[in-house]
């Protein structure tokens, strides 16, 4: 199913206004197309979808944790610090538009909230999508060479002294964490070659 599709039949089980669902998949289209998302983009949201139907039975709320990877970064500049809360912002206040129960809504901004820093959660559900989120990390080294080109694309208003600097201390921060992945199914699936591909990027900066 693709994106359009499976945001339209989520919006369904809450509203059944058309119009509105039809707005609010335009403006998400939109974000996420924008001119210089070269990794941040549709394609990110369809691969964590990707992920994510694999451990779907394993999510209490799959429909909360949807509507969480459809607006972790529906706001995304990369000049700012503050990307995943207004992110979270903009989520609560499209999903009040649904009228979507407010205990639902406050776990949903708290869970694009926890993308800013990846650290394990209580709430098992946020560590799924968390997982689905960084799981790039832990593919092939060209799929991960990719991924950090688009990244850099992203950043191209950084010339490399500002940007390797930051970039080393993103990737020293994954390699800190405990684990990179919190739930057991997605660290045994990448854990380990998340961690030789972050090291291999790192001698190469």
């Amino acid at each position: 199913m693709n994106l359009k599709n499976q945001f339209e039949n989520l919006c369904f089980s809450f509203t059944e206004d058309a119009q509105l669902i039809s707005r609010l998949w335009k403006e998400i289209e939109t974000q996420y197309s924008e001119r210089g998302r070269h990794y941040h983009n549709l394609l990110h949201l369809d691969n964590m979808f990707m992920e994510l139907e694999a451990v779907k039975m394993n999510i209490s709320d799959f429909r909360a944790v949807s509507f969480s990877v459809f607006y972790h970064d529906v706001i995304y500049d990369a000049t700012s610090k503050s990307n995943e809360e207004k992110s979270a912002a903009k989520a609560e206040k499209r999903l009040a538009e649904l009228h979507i129960n407010q205990d639902i809504i406050s776990i949903i901004s708290e869970q694009i909230l926890a993308t800013k820093s990846h650290q394990r959660s209580d709430q098992e559900d946020t560590n799924y999508l968390l997982d689905a989120d960084l799981s790039v990390l832990g593919k092939d080294f060209e799929t991960y060479l990719k991924y950090t080109q688009n990244i850099r694309k992203e950043y191209s208003i950084y010339p490399d002294f500002l940007y390797k600097p930051g970039r080393k201390k993103v990737l020293k921060h994954f390699l800190e964490l405990e684990s990179i992945f919190k739930t057991e199914y997605f660290k045994e699936k990448y854990e380990a070659r998340a961690k030789e591909n972050i090291a291999k990027e790192l001698q190469l900066l």
